[in-house]
């Protein structure tokens, strides 16, 4: 029993329903976000051949995001925090953004390529990484679902 000063302990829980954590999106909203990255790919790449930026230059530079899963040698801490910088949405934006107003092509080609990289790996799956191992994502577990 307690008295009206002595504060009770109780945990917080606010997600997911009793005895199952919940880590990732799931059924229709998983969709949803997957279909909202594609055409964060259409368009980031419809833009940049609009803009006549080079083809090689996208084809060259469009898994450079990914060599940041080299930082997962130094464990999957250090793994995941380099991979979901490389894979910011809000970054690769911020950079396009910026190329497009201050009139400098090659920033904003670059922050397009970004962005498009960004789409088709959300879009097939492939979402910001948890720290416990590389195929835990915010979507689910690579190749589990």
């Amino acid at each position: 029993m307690h008295t009206p000063t002595q504060s009770v302990k109780r945990p917080l829980k606010l997600l997911p329903a009793p005895g199952a954590e919940q880590r990732f999106v799931y059924g229709g909203v998983r969709r949803a976000l997957q279909l909202e990255a594609f055409a964060a790919f259409g368009a980031a790449t419809a833009i940049y051949g609009w803009c006549g930026f080079s083809r090689p230059a996208f084809a060259l530079l469009f898994l450079a995001p990914d060599l940041s899963m080299l930082a997962y040698f130094a464990g999957p801490r250090i793994g995941a925090l380099a991979y979901n910088i490389a894979h910011s949405a809000a970054l690769a934006l911020s950079l396009t953004v910026a190329g497009f107003f201050g009139s400098l092509p090659m920033i904003a080609a670059a922050g397009l390529i970004w962005i498009a990289h960004i789409g088709i790996d959300r879009a097939f799956g492939y979402g910001l990484k948890y720290p416990t191992r590389f195929g835990d994502t915010h979507l689910g577990s690579i190749g589990r679902h």
